[in-house]
């Protein structure tokens, strides 16, 4: 079929030019490529390398900034004519940028009659780069054993066999339970694999092999054993998790052998006995930035599944959008899930002329949290609490201090005045209701209420937060956060749920460690000194486990920096409990893999960063320190599904 592609009648150029001291500078072209010569406009482009010093840009006004968001006019009386280019330039930059994701991610202009067209935009250049060659994140290494497991098994002693059974069939007499089960991981990897060979059939083959199930109450609940044998294989399991794991199990090794049979075989003799590690095997999604449809949350989920993982930590709310329908509040979504040119929310990260909305009704909430339990997952749901609720502040001006200059402190990520007021008594009825609404949502024990990144100066210019101080013996935003937190933990336990948190949490001491659960991000040496104040920790280092950190120095290499480079032999190389005295390793709870996605922009984006490193993650959760092997875990992640 012949046609012409629509293409933009702008492109905005971009390269980072390093000056040797300071931060740097971007140099800008826009070149019109339309018909028609405009004047009297305005540019505007998102990028996370923010202006702080808007008088450092040369031939452009810094109109407004508004967090990632940046508005520029051209100089007075500049008229664009077709095939003309203008060029600009934008220093004072709060950091250098590092890699190409760092310029904008979007780009459009706003016309002298109010509307809004779109900017193609270029991927932003280094001056003076040479060409550099996309680094090498796996090793190409013969496999120490033919089996595709992922992750690893704490114990196998089998045989590879010379064949390969064309399907796993439930033995006669199979319980009704037993064949459910079976049927949730068949469901599971037609999910995963829409062309792939069946691992399990309800019809016997006489080219297949049978199945028998049989509950062992030796076994951890989940736990399970598998015994091959050449006329059946034999699964115990000590409770329906196991079960599932070790089904699992079985559809991963007919798959990998399938797949790649030069490489793979499936067991022809020998057993399998194998528990998980670590209790928590998490993996978080950041909704906010970049809202994932329904369908695309259950797939992260049944990839989950297929790695073992048990914990999806969702996170719902932040700074830039309000994800969770909560009924008693309508705006949160109406005003607070919309981000565009002409809303009460700009634009950020990668949002043009068009405004974009999303957000999760509860009946598609109470859809995912049962797709999760059918998989053995729990569903961790996080409502960030006091701080990244800019969003949430525009949506219900009401819970602002009034009195309090609207822009007295920013956050890390530039925005203004973007955490709940502890001085402000309708916080407490808002944090209620939401409470309420979010409890008889998610049967999870954890509510998560963030509690990271609050300005170090938030609030204290605010004149009921002084108030309050006064009249509690509080000091400083630590204080005002502790003290609110504390409430809030009130409001959990009144309502059967405990506590999660970033690791922020145990600042000012208001939340006791008794029932709370903190996650150490910023840095290893954090779990250990949470876990000596009480509390229990999960491992989520950025330096290690956060997913969208670069894997490489290349200059084209996607992703964050800010807690270095960090490549997937890097990821598996991290043992979370390597520092851990031993008499605080009971505190350590598990490891979690986190997504944070202000650099996903596409889904080409998402399975670069994403994978290998979230089967890192789970490697680490299930298999002992001792058994696992990075030339094994390279062979064998090339099987593992994606997005």
């Amino acid at each position: 079929m012949e046609g012409t592609m629509p293409s933009a009648s702008f492109r905005l150029s971009s390269l980072w030019r390093d000056e040797g001291t300071g931060n740097g500078r971007f140099v800008f072209e826009l070149l019109n490529l339309g018909p028609e010569t405009i004047a009297e406009f305005r540019l505007v482009y998102t990028a996370l390398t923010r202006v702080i010093e808007p008088e450092a840009s040369r031939n452009a006004r810094l109109v407004r900034r508004d967090a990632n968001y940046h508005e520029f006019a051209p100089p007075a009386g500049l008229a664009l004519a077709p095939g003309a280019t203008w060029r600009f330039e934008v220093g004072g930059l709060h950091r250098p940028a590092r890699h190409c994701t760092d310029g904008p991610k979007s780009a459009y202009l706003t016309l002298a009659d109010g509307s809004h067209v779109d900017i193609a935009i270029s991927g932003l250049a280094l001056e003076g780069r040479v060409s550099e060659p996309p680094p090498v994140l796996l090793p190409d290494v013969a496999l120490p054993l033919p089996f595709a497991l992922q992750p690893w098994p704490r114990a196998i002693e089998a045989e590879p066999g010379e064949t390969l059974p064309v399907t796993l069939h439930p033995a006669p007499g199979t319980a009704l339970e037993d064949l459910r089960a079976i049927h949730t991981v068949l469901a599971l990897f037609q999910r995963l694999f829409p062309a792939g060979h069946a691992p399990f059939s309800f019809a016997a083959d006489p080219q297949g092999r049978a199945l028998r199930l049989a509950s062992d109450d030796r076994l951890a609940p989940d736990g399970y054993e598998i015994a091959f044998a050449a006329d059946a294989v034999t699964l115990a399991y000590g409770g329906p998790a196991g079960r599932h794991y070790g089904l699992v199990s079985l559809a991963q090794l007919l798959h990998g052998a399938r797949e790649a049979s030069a490489t793979f075989t499936f067991p022809e003799s020998g057993t399998i006995e194998d528990a998980p590690r670590h209790g928590w095997r998490g993996c978080h999604l950041d909704v906010s930035r970049q809202f994932y449809p329904v369908a695309d949350v259950l797939r992260l989920l049944d990839i989950m599944a297929w790695l073992k993982l048990n914990v999806f930590h969702w996170h719902l709310t932040d700074d830039e959008a309000w994800r969770l329908e909560i009924k008693a509040y309508p705006e949160l979504t109406t005003i607070g899930a919309t981000r565009g040119p002409d809303t009460p929310l700009r634009p950020q990260l990668g949002n043009g002329a068009t405004a974009v909305s999303g957000f999760y009704s509860q009946e598609d909430v109470r859809a995912v949290v049962a797709h999760a339990a059918a998989l053995h997952v729990d569903v961790v749901p996080e409502i960030e609490i006091p701080g990244h609720n800019a969003a949430t502040l525009i949506a219900l001006p009401d819970l602002t201090d009034g009195q309090e200059a609207p822009d007295s402190y920013h956050s890390v990520q530039g925005f203004a005045n973007n955490a709940l007021n502890p001085a402000v008594p309708l916080t407490y009825e808002f944090l209620e209701k939401v409470l309420d609404e979010v409890v008889a949502l998610f049967p999870s024990p954890y509510v998560h209420v963030g509690g990271d990144e609050v300005a170090h100066d938030a609030w204290m210019a605010s004149p009921l937060a002084k108030k309050l101080m006064a009249e509690e013996g509080l000091s400083g935003t630590f204080g005002l956060q502790s003290h609110l937190l504390g409430k809030v933990k009130a409001m959990l336990t009144r309502r059967g749920r405990k506590l999660a948190g970033w690791n922020e949490v145990a600042h000012g001491g208001g939340v006791p460690p008794e029932g709370t659960l903190l996650m150490a991000w910023e840095k290893p040496e954090v779990g250990i000194e949470l876990a000596k104040a009480g509390y229990e920790v999960v491992m989520t280092p950025g330096q290690a486990y956060y997913l969208d950190m670069v894997q490489g120095e290349e200059w084209q290499e996607p992703g964050a920096s800010w807690a270095g480079t960090v490549p997937p032999a890097h990821s598996y190389a991290y043992e979370a409990a390597g520092d851990f005295p031993e008499e605080l390793l009971s505190r350590l709870k598990g490891v979690q893999a986190c997504i944070w996605t202000e650099h996903f922009l596409s889904r080409a984006y998402f399975n670069r960063l994403v994978f290998p490193r979230l089967a890192i993650v789970a490697e680490a959760a299930w298999t002992p320190r001792e058994n696992k092997d990075w030339h094994r875990f390279a062979a064998i992640v090339p099987l593992c599904p994606k997005l």
